[in-house]
């Protein structure tokens, strides 16, 4: 329900778009006073790489769902899916300014491939899951109060009505992270599940 913005990434500062993977133990600062509910939990974390395209926010969906059954959370699926695609389109949209043209048209070619991508990341701790999306774009993302009229633009208010706490980091030189936190009522790792799994690596 509270959003935050992260003036700077204090422990990891040091990371941009190009390279950020979550580090093992990250969690948005704004939201580190979550974890004192559940603060022996072990970590663990996934990632998916979204390919620059509109059909990328179904595959991030479908990612989403799969990793919180395989964590034994199939109950924050419904909620996971509307932010996932909000927040994908949003990255999509804005992030690589897919959704204009003429912005999309500027990129230089000979610029790295791997800066135009859009992370999207999983994050457990306990019954805690931070879903954070990292794209190239500068701006954060900002709340709007659309007219009667307008269309669209309640997005991040599903956002923030949906998740416990959510915000944004910056990503120096380039890029962002914009995040939220869901909670389950309860959780319990499979037996079957060495801690700290599932974990995909580069």
């Amino acid at each position: 329900m509270q959003s935050a913005h992260n003036g700077v990434l204090r422990a990891f500062g040091q990371w941009t778009t190009l390279g950020w993977w979550p580090p093992v133990g990250w969690w948005p600062d704004a939201a580190r006073d979550l974890l004192t509910i559940t603060p022996d939990a072990t970590p663990a974390s996934a990632t998916f790489v979204l390919p620059p395209s509109a059909e990328s926010v179904h595959s991030s969906r479908s990612f989403a769902m799969g990793t919180l059954t395989g964590w034994g959370l199939p109950e924050l699926n419904e909620n996971m899916e509307l932010i996932v695609s909000e927040l994908a389109t949003n990255a999509l949209r804005h992030g690589l300014s897919l959704g204009d043209p003429a912005r999309a048209a500027e990129r230089r070619p000979e610029r790295d491939s791997r800066i135009e991508e859009i992370r999207l990341s999983l994050v457990r701790r306990g019954n805690l899951v931070t879903c954070a999306i990292a794209d190239p774009g500068a701006t954060g993302p900002v709340l709007r109060y659309p007219g009667p009229l307008e269309p669209g633009g309640l997005g991040l208010h599903i956002v923030e009505s949906l998740s416990a706490r959510w915000g944004w980091s910056p990503l120096p030189p380039y890029g962002k992270i914009v995040w939220a936190v869901l909670a389950a009522q309860t959780a319990q790792c499979r037996p079957s599940d060495p801690p700290g799994t599932p974990e995909l690596t580069r």
